[in-house]
């Protein structure tokens, strides 16, 4: 195979004229049209029926679509498409496999023990199968803060494994996901740019001490299982515990002026509203207590912070500038739409589809990208291009090259045996995964990530057009009509037809190249290395 070239053959495509607002899902013209008069002077208009197709199926089923999706897609001459594919995105069962991945992610980048990343796929397993069968928000929720048992099979202990039953630090994780309220700050001091008070941190604290991290017989990350601890452990005083992960039976808040004193025993108390419960109280009893007055529909932060988290991974412009960093003290933009959404999504009994549903039938959602101008931007202006996940870029090769994914289990030798080429997802994780968590500026690409799409060698054999199983390969033995082939190609790697310039651009290299078959595999290696690739806009 001939030397790749430099530089890509991919331009974006020119802005399309403002098309008719079309349709929105019934009963959601209210969420649609607020914050529209501060786009009056400068509207951004809809995206191409191309983009939306490829932003949507990315967004909620990971993973382009297909060139005979696509053309069905622009056939379609209903007004009402848009909600049609909205709805089959919604009712695939990719859509629950890869919102679990995203939330797997949440959850275990902020680990502080590497050994929960045992913990991935039993996590992704739980929350697949209870995004499937249409279990709320809520009650996901109670399940991960009640969560005991072996990791294998109770997927939902994996906040409390992920920090190896640490009492500050599971309390710390709990309120970020589940509320976006970064109370761990607190922890030392009085938080300097929020209201929470130090005693406040600990008494939320005071829910989780009798979590207990207890040895077990299997193997991997079943060599723990998460058990309550409500038993006086009868140790001499003075003596340290033979298992200094197994807490005590009430938290304590140290004294910052004599680290030695006993420090103050705090009763558990929820700093959101109500929800506390007497010392003594068992631990079940107590973590069921905090489930249900962080779930509870009186308590608007557990809505906000699952909407907030949601609208900034899906438009890339969020109502708060942190995704998990909200509260009462955080500046809010455009408050009416982010009240408008909590409030449905309360309604609604926490059904997440519905929410995605929602989000994606704005016109904030559905307008072209833009890029991040600042935080005087209205939201919802536009749509932000977004890198993709790991998990939805790996998906994305799968697809584009026609290729299979290597079992988790098989080794390296076996994926390296000649014939059809097979890719590894951990390979992409290690390489192209990011904390969802953090700013949408913050995430940005690497040389690793620039050398494993260049170079790797499964990548190298899929795009040979002299192997017959190859997708270059069948498309070349297939049309001796280059155009088909360069349009075929576009389609299968950004999802959209080539413009006309680009299309050209193709042909003049394939010309140039002196052999059909290497042309158009730089043409397919130029497509696959492009920042449009690796991003959804």
């Amino acid at each position: 195979m001939k030397p790749r070239p430099s530089s890509a053959l991919v331009t974006l495509p020119p802005r399309r004229p403002l098309r008719a607002a079309g349709w929105i899902l019934a009963g959601l013209a209210a969420i649609a049209a607020l914050g529209s008069g501060s786009l009056a002077a400068d509207p951004v208009p809809r995206c191409d029926d191309e983009t939306f197709l490829r932003r949507a199926s990315l967004d909620l089923i990971g993973r382009p679509p297909s060139p005979a999706e696509i053309e069905a897609f622009l056939a379609d001459p209903r007004t009402g498409k848009r909600d049609a594919a909205i709805d089959r995105l919604l009712d695939d069962p990719d859509w629950s496999r890869n919102w679990a991945r995203y939330f797997r992610d949440v959850i275990l980048f902020r680990r502080t023990d590497d050994r929960a990343v045992l913990m991935a796929k039993p996590l992704e397993d739980y929350l697949a199968a209870r995004l499937r069968n249409g279990s709320s928000w809520a009650t996901v929720a109670r399940e991960f803060v009640t969560a005991v048992g072996v990791p294998s099979e109770h997927g939902e202990t994996a906040i409390i494994l992920a920090q190896m039953g640490d009492t500050a630090d599971i309390a710390a994780e709990v309120s970020r996901i589940f509320l976006g309220v970064q109370i761990q700050c607190a922890q030392c001091h009085d938080h300097f740019t929020d209201r929470w008070k130090r005693r406040q941190f600990h008494e939320f604290a005071a829910f989780f001490p009798r979590i207990a991290i207890r040895p077990a017989a299997g193997q991997g990350i079943d060599r723990f299982e998460v058990a309550s601890f409500d038993a006086d452990p009868r140790r001499p005083k003075g003596k340290k515990p033979d298992n200094p992960r197994r807490g005590d039976l009430e938290h304590v808040m140290p004294d910052l002026d004599d680290p030695a004193a006993p420090g103050t025993v705090m009763t558990p108390s929820f700093f959101l509203g109500a929800g506390g419960v007497p010392l003594g109280t068992s631990d079940l009893a107590r973590r069921q207590a905090v489930a249900a007055a962080i779930t509870a529909d009186a308590n608007p932060w557990f809505a906000r912070a699952v909407v907030n988290r949601l609208w900034t991974d899906l438009v890339g412009d969020g109502f708060y500038s942190g995704i998990d960093d909200i509260g009462p003290d955080r500046e809010v933009r455009d408050a009416a739409r982010l009240d408008a959404l909590a409030t449905s999504f309360v309604a609604s009994g926490h059904d997440l589809r519905r929410l995605f549903r929602e989000i994606l039938a704005t016109d904030a959602y559905q307008r072209e990208s833009r890029s991040r101008a600042g935080p005087d931007r209205a939201v919802g202006s536009a749509n932000c291009p977004q890198r993709l996940r790991a998990d939805q870029l790996f998906t994305q090769v799968l697809a584009t090259l026609g290729v299979e994914e290597a079992p988790s289990d098989a080794t390296a030798k076996e994926r390296r045996q000649p014939g059809r080429p097979r890719l590894p997802r951990m390979a992409f994780a290690q390489v192209f995964g990011y904390d969802p968590s953090l700013p949408r500026e913050e995430i940005v690409g690497s040389i690793p990530q620039v050398l494993l799409l260049m170079n790797s060698k499964p990548l190298s054999v899929a795009i040979d057009g002299n192997r017959r199983f190859t997708v270059l390969g069948r498309l070349l033995q297939e049309h001796a009509d280059d155009r088909v082939v360069a349009d075929e190609l576009y389609l299968r790697t950004l999802a959209r037809h080539p413009t006309p310039d680009e299309l050209a651009a193709c042909l003049d290299h394939v010309a140039s190249a002196g052999a059909r078959t290497a042309g158009f595999e730089d043409v397919f290696w130029a497509l696959i290395n492009s920042a449009e690739f690796v991003h959804r806009k």
